[in-house]
């Protein structure tokens, strides 16, 4: 298997030097511990509480644990032992040195729960995402994502371009490191595997499962509408259960960063957005995977083709800032005259608005309901249409022509 080096890596070193904890959260198998290990100086042990014994010891006297392993310490799977974190701020508070506790957990709203709780301004908090594009295919450094002449010409420089058929590839195999790096090639066994471990594992420990299959069905419905707005009653009626546990279950896989959502853009001069969000899939690889797709070129001509292109540039964006440990104030505009934008980065006071085309030559026509935004109160800046054009382009120059690969 070859190591695919993360963005993310430059980020961690720095904060190490200022920090006495790091602390990185992740969906499963995104390659938090394998990157962490390829940091590790010689001198850093390491302690992963998926070893039964160490966990029982760190829940069971959290300060012996703390004693048995000495400084710098790696503890993976830390959310197995909530008990650990007042005495790793005990630690810091009496002076542990910066980067002498790094620590990773795969349950990002329940980590970021008990670190907020324990170690609030103590540790710098990141999340590490499923792969981009840019560390699997291109090159250089990676920035935050922007609707800038200087910033696009910049990644052109450090993307690979792909035309349609490639770009479906990506989609289709997915962000995960143990599959996109070569370790495991059978596609289909690889992410069977990896929903059944993630049902027995994760989901589990949220919410108590009488029918793990129904379960498993559930996520195939929500996955069918990954990239449309949430109708929580069909996702629902799909598999037979109701209403309420259907919102239970989405809860579920958002806290375990199976799914995400874009929230719908309002303000007070624009009264008529619809209130409800898009959902998406962290990795398109599942998305396409729980949908049966069996092919790159069974998924570029299927029924899902605009849906699951649009999830995977929403995700390649989100990406981009996470990857550079920051926020993306990221929605999408609809109202109810049918107005849609399909997202709307807010960055330095300005609306920036970005439509998804599937075509080579989208021409002006998308960028059509970008006045909308002038309704508002904030000003609208430069727009995009990013779609299969290989090079980049403009419509005008406050709008221009972004090739998805470039993303």
């Amino acid at each position: 298997m070859r190591y695919i080096k993360r963005d993310l890596e430059d980020k961690i070193l720095t904060l190490s030097q200022e920090y006495a904890c790091v602390l990185i959260t992740g969906p499963r198998q995104v390659g938090k511990t394998t990157m962490l290990r390829k940091l590790m100086s010689p001198d850093r042990n390491y302690v992963t509480l998926d070893d039964l014994e160490e966990r029982k010891l760190a829940k069971t006297d959290p300060a012996l644990f703390l004693q048995m392993h000495d400084l710098p310490l790696f503890i993976d799977e830390v959310q197995y032992a909530p008990e650990l974190f007042s005495y790793i701020k005990i630690a810091i508070d009496n002076g542990a040195a910066p980067g002498s506790f790094w620590l990773t957990g795969s349950q990002a709203f329940r980590m970021m729960e008990l670190a907020q709780e324990s170690l609030a301004g103590r540790a710098a908090l990141l999340h590490m995402p499923g792969l981009s594009q840019h560390e699997i295919y291109g090159s250089g450094d990676s920035k935050p994502f922007t609707v800038e002449l200087e910033a696009l010409k910049a990644r052109k420089a450090a993307g690979a371009p792909a035309n349609l058929e490639g770009i479906y590839q990506r989609i289709w195999k997915g962000s995960l490191p143990g599959y996109v790096g070569g370790k495991f090639t059978d596609r289909d066994v690889f992410y069977s595997s990896y929903l059944q471990t993630y049902i027995d594992r994760d989901v589990s420990e949220l919410v108590a499962l009488t029918d793990k299959l129904l379960f498993q069905d559930f996520v195939r419905a929500a996955a069918c509408r990954a990239g449309q707005m949430l109708n929580v009653h069909d996702i629902a009626q799909d598999v037979g259960v109701s209403d309420d546990t259907a919102k239970r279950w989405l809860q579920v896989l958002e806290k375990s960063d199976i799914i995400f959502y874009l929230r719908p853009y309002s303000n007070n001069l624009l009264k008529r957005t619809v209130k409800t969000p898009k959902m998406y899939f962290f990795d398109t690889g599942l998305a396409a995977y729980l949908t049966r797709y069996s092919s790159p070129e069974i998924l570029q001509n299927g029924a899902m083709n605009g849906a699951i292109l649009e999830n995977f540039v929403v995700a390649e964006i989100l990406k981009s800032y996470q990857n550079n440990a920051q926020d993306c104030l990221l929605w999408y505009y609809r109202d109810k005259s049918c107005n849609e934008i399909d997202m709307v980065i807010e960055s330095d006071g300005q609306l920036h608005p970005l439509e998804i085309k599937r075509s080579v030559n989208p021409g002006s026509a998308p960028a059509g309901a970008f006045s909308i935004l002038d309704k508002g109160s904030v000003p609208r800046g430069t727009g995009a249409v990013l779609c299969m054009r290989p090079e980049l382009s403009a419509i005008n120059a406050q709008n221009y022509i972004v090739p998805i690969w470039m993303i």
